[in-house]
Formats: C-alpha cells, structure tokens, sequence
C-alpha cells in the first residue's frame, strides 16, 4: 500500500535525478581544477631528507613553485621501505593539493617484497611523469680476472657458485639487479648483503668479494682511483659520467635495463587536466638549465614521459620485479 503524502519515484526519474547529480559533480570537479592552485601543494617524499628522492623533490619543487605562483611543501613521510608515505599519497584528496614522489621500489618492487600492502600501485595511482633516474654500475674488484661482462659471466659460469657480489640490504635493489643479471646471463653467483651501500663497496675495494652493482655516486670516486673496474651499467643508454663503459645490454644481456629512476604521481581520481598540467610543469622544470646542472652533479640523467608512457612503465616494472623476487625465492615481508 502506498503512503500517503510520499512521492513514489519511477526508475526513468531516479536514472535522470542520478545523471543530474554526476553531472554537477563533475562540473564542480572542473571548476575546481580550473580555479587550481587556491592553496599550497604538498609533495610526499616517503624517505628522509637527503636521499636521491628528496633531492629531486626539491629541485623540482623550486620549478614547479616559480611557476605556479604557490608554496610546494616538502613533507617527508619515511619508514616501512618507504611504504607509509606511499599509503599517504594514494589516500589523499584527489584535488590536485597532494602529489607523490616515488620510486623505483616504493612503486615498483615494494609490490612484490612486501606480502600485504595498504594501496595498489597500479589502481590508487594516476601517473604524471617520469622525473629522472640514476644507473647502477657492475665493479668487479682489480684481481678478477674479467674487465668487460661478457667475461665475467663466462668465469661465473666455469666456475658456478665461486663468485660473490655484494649489495646494501637483502630485497635491495642492488640485490634485485644482482639476482635479474643472473637470471638473464644464466650464471650463479653468491650474494652477500652489507647495510648499506658504503659498506657493500668497501668490502670488494678490500677484496671480500669479487663484485658489486653499486649507485654511480658511490662508484665513481673509487672507479676513478682504479681501486675498482667498472665493466657495465644497468640502464638503457651509456652513463654521461662514465661514456667509455658499455650497458650490460650491449654487452650480450639484450634488453636488461634497471635505474633507480624517480617519478611523481597523484591520487588516482585526480582530474585530467590537472594531470596534463602537472606533466607539462614537471617536464619544463626538470629542462631548467639550473636543474639538468644539479641532476648531473648527483649522477642523475632526466627520464621524462607522458601520463600513459609512465603507467605502462609502472606495471612493468612491478611484473618485471615480481618474477625476479619469484625466481630469486625472496620471502615477502
């Protein structure tokens, strides 16, 4: 029985009541995103200050503030690998008020490392651009009798089990590339984890163990020395500092490629035309003469893209990633 005074609506009525009110709301969405930026906008960085994510963050920030006419406030939000900073920004307001550096392992390997985490990467994440990104650098210690990759595999595989490489930490990312070189050149070598990358370098200058995939920054001054050999590097194109040491790839590993790349994306649900604004400003920030200087200075080589470049970039890379920890057998976190 129908009561009386209350109106019953027909379902043409409530679809047409519902189309009214997602229309308002994406008009207000607009005029919101048009009307950006009212406030300042805060940039996440998921480490503490002075690790190459800050760095970026900051450089970037400066550009980005000049043209925006806006404070861009750095907040560091470090711990879990880099995890809590993360959950931060995928559960921020999509308003256009809060964006994520991230990185190589907070939105690439943490994926895999981790055995539950509170956000996913390729669904709570809209992708802006690609920032920039540093090569790691094979060294092998002055008395391995290898100097180019091609060598040093065919010795790992003669003498299978006999060759160690350190890194900074298990899960590391030097202990990633250390495990997808493996995979990829069909040897075995030893891994042996140092805290840190410092460490992990000291120990092959001291002849504890043959090798190691070390940051370019931490590298060079002992490759300069000749304390160690640098005989490839893990990106795609040859590094500016060192343009004499062939890639890994072109050393007979086609197609193996790793950076410690940095990128910034917002709250998925951001609206696109601030998505292609903020691609736009990153990527005139980071061509600022004054940023490509202090990019180079740390070791840092710019690796800009679309929104859609960077979002295929991020699922390959938790892919990629997944199947080396799988294979590796790393236990989750």
């Amino acid at each position: 029985m129908e009561h009386r005074g209350r109106k019953r609506w027909r379902p043409a009525q409530c679809v047409a009541i519902g189309m009214l009110a997602l229309a308002a709301g994406l008009a207000s969405s607009v005029r919101a995103a048009e009307a950006w930026p009212a406030r300042p906008v805060r940039l996440i960085v998921p480490f503490p200050p002075g690790g190459a994510n800050d760095i970026v963050a900051r450089l970037v920030a400066g550009r980005l503030q000049e043209r925006w006419g806006t404070p861009v406030v750095i907040d560091n939000r470090s711990g879990a690998g880099g995890n809590i900073g993360t959950e931060l920004g995928a559960r921020a307001n999509p308003d256009g008020y809060t964006l994520l550096v991230g990185s190589g392992s907070t939105l690439g390997s943490n994926a895999s490392l981790y055995a539950k985490l509170p956000f996913d990467v390729v669904r709570d994440f809209a992708p802006i651009s690609l920032i920039a990104a540093a090569p790691f650098v094979l060294v092998t210690h002055p008395a391995v009798p290898a100097r180019t990759v091609q060598e040093l595999v065919a010795l790992a595989k003669a003498s299978p089990g006999r060759l160690a490489y350190s890194s900074f930490g298990e899960g590391s990312s030097a202990h990633l590339i250390g495990e997808l070189f493996q995979r990829m050149a069909g040897v075995k070598l030893v891994h042996v984890p140092y805290k840190g990358g410092s460490p992990a370098m000291t120990a092959v200058v001291g002849g504890e163990v043959q090798s190691t995939i070390a940051n370019l920054s931490v590298a060079l001054p002992f490759v300069r020395a000749a304390k160690v050999h640098a005989i490839g590097v893990t990106s795609a194109m040859r590094a500016q500092a060192l343009p004499e040491v062939p890639t890994i790839a072109e050393s007979g590993l086609r197609g193996f490629e790793a950076s410690a790349w940095v990128g910034l994306v917002a709250p998925a649900g951001t609206p696109e035309n601030l998505i292609r604004r903020f691609n736009a400003d990153t990527h005139a920030a980071v061509q600022h003469p004054d940023t490509l200087r202090q990019l180079e200075l740390r070791g840092l080589e710019p690796m800009l893209s679309t929104p859609a470049e960077f979002a295929r970039y991020l699922a390959e890379e938790v892919r990629r990633w997944d199947g080396v920890v799988r294979s590796a057998g790393i236990r989750p976190l």
